[in-house]
């Protein structure tokens, strides 16, 4: 099979939808590239570069559309005024489309795609669930966006971020706030910290709290108690009472910061409206919003999508397609992503697209199949859902006759247990029963201390839990003296194992530790 690379049409589209690397990709997966000429070029991506890669390059987007069976774009597909056609009747039975196509928003197009007969693949669409993360672009994209926010705020804000002291005078930090903690967020708050500024974020999801103070941000709250957090992993609407809190302290803050960056957005509906006119009239002169939910009618008020303007003094930045600004890096790895679901999609490596609607993946990013609109999928099933309430269980009054049984079946247990105990120690030598008492007692602390950790904790926890294990390195040591060959040998033997689980722990702790380290 053929994968046809059209270039973008969209207006300001620098993007493309498969790297030079990726076509290198595509084809160990046995499939052939075809790139229309010119498609790299906003993203400095030249045709020779294509066929050095092994791309054949065609002339005009007909060609691509007519001979590639799958066809891969960046944006949703448009009107094409080069050819006088849509994009979306080029598409004929048996060939698939994947790129960004928002099918809640774009409900006219998903009914002009049926026509065809093909299937469509929505990167949009791609469940945000751990096993797909590598083709999250949604994610990818935030991150740019993040990103080139705060390059574009400081760029607009014309002082410095970081604080300095000079002979001319001592210069103040900028302070920033971060609204949504999100992939966008937090990219913008690691942005903006690295660049000296003093960050503060708010987000109505609660788990995000420690992932903001951990890059060093200052994280925002509300008096109000109350989970934000929604389906696939996007926050939800809150109620009357948190929301008014919630505009009362981004008015406050508004008065003290100098740069806001909003990044909240809900899934198939309009982005909140955040920052009012009030909150913009607060802010000193010459402050900067960068409002990187513009594109679907912002989180401010002021805000003009896709253009920058200034109100009351503060100036409002509303582009819609900053990761197109960053084209080179915005392709490269939206193109890994659509690398890793062509992966998937061929299992056999052979070239050969399978799409398995059995896939949760596959299944919710396929909107069309075969003509037959097959959006919105069933909810993912998540592998560690939070555990709901309870149903409770009949409660069973147990008579006097059952609770007797019961005490009597312990008491025989305990009794018997004893008796072997005592058994053992009439006929076994003092050092054997020494040894015994203290592998029992060694059994019931390493419970304690093992058992009892929280299976959520085991990966951080485990580690240092299996450097206590030196104590195995002590009692083998004692053993050394041991006048028999074999106790010296299992000594050695335990001496050896304790230590590589030692010395595993501290260093996996040590990884673990420094993921944190910036």
């Amino acid at each position: 099979m053929q994968v046809g690379i059209p270039k973008e049409i969209a207006s300001g589209e620098k993007r493309v939808a498969i790297s030079p690397d990726g076509v290198t990709k595509l084809k160990k997966l046995g499939y052939d590239v075809l790139v229309e000429s010119g498609a790299g070029a906003g993203a400095n991506f030249d045709d020779s570069t294509y066929e050095a890669k092994g791309a054949q390059i065609a002339p005009q987007a007909s060609d691509v559309w007519s001979q590639a069976d799958v066809i891969l774009k960046v944006s949703v597909p448009q009107h094409n005024p080069a050819t006088n056609s849509h994009e979306a009747d080029l598409l004929r039975e048996g060939q698939t489309l994947i790129g960004f196509l928002w099918p809640a928003q774009n409900g006219e197009l998903m009914q002009q795609l049926t026509h065809g007969k093909g299937t469509v693949l929505a990167m949009d669409c791609i469940p945000r669930i751990s096993r797909a993360q590598n083709y999250d672009a949604l994610s990818t994209m935030a991150n740019i966006a993040g990103y080139r926010a705060v390059i574009e705020a400081s760029q607009h804000f014309g002082r410095f971020f970081t604080g300095q002291i000079t002979a001319a005078g001592k210069v103040p930090p900028a302070k920033v706030l971060v609204i949504g903690a999100g992939v966008a967020g937090l990219a913008a708050i690691g942005t903006a910290v690295g660049m000296g500024a003093v960050v503060r974020a708010f987000d109505t999801r609660p788990e995000v709290r420690e992932q903001v103070q951990s890059m060093n941000a200052e994280f925002l709250e509300v008096e109000i108690e109350e989970d934000g957090s929604g389906q696939g992993g996007y926050a939800k609407v809150m109620s009357k009472e948190f929301i008014e809190a919630e505009m009362a302290l981004f008015l406050e803050q508004a008065a003290e910061v100098d740069i806001i960056i909003t990044t909240a957005l809900i899934p198939g509906k309009p982005a909140p409206k955040l920052i009012t006119e009030e909150m913009v009239k607060a802010m000193r002169p010459g402050s900067v919003v960068v409002d990187l939910a513009a594109e679907q009618g912002g989180n401010c008020a002021c805000t003009v999508p896709g253009q920058v303007t200034v109100a009351h003094g503060v100036t409002v930045v509303g582009y819609t397609d900053f990761p197109s600004w960053m084209a080179a890096q915005s392709s490269t790895l939206y193109s890994n992503n659509l690398c890793n679901l062509m992966g998937a999609l061929t299992p056999d490596k052979d070239g050969r697209i399978v799409v398995d609607m059995t896939d949760e993946v596959i299944r919710g990013a396929t909107v069309i199949e075969q003509g037959t609109i097959t959006w919105p999928p069933p909810p993912p099933r998540l592998s560690a859902a939070p555990k709901g309430a309870a149903a409770a269980e009949p409660v069973v009054t147990p008579t006097k006759k059952s609770a007797l049984s019961a005490n009597a079946s312990a008491y025989l247990n305990v009794g018997i247990l004893a008796f072997l105990l005592l058994a053992v120690g009439y006929v076994a030598p003092d050092n054997f029963l020494r040894q015994l008492v203290t592998f029992v007692l060694a059994c019931f602390l390493g419970w304690q201390v093992v058992w009892n950790v929280t299976p959520a904790l085991h990966t951080p926890l485990m580690s240092v839990t299996n450097a206590i294990s030196g104590i195995i390195v002590i009692g083998a040591l004692v053993q050394m003296h041991n006048p028999s060959t074999w106790a010296v040998a299992l000594a050695a033997f335990a001496i050896l194992m304790a230590t590589i689980n030692i010395a595993g722990g501290f260093l996996v702790t040590r990884r673990m530790l420094r993921m944190f380290q910036r």
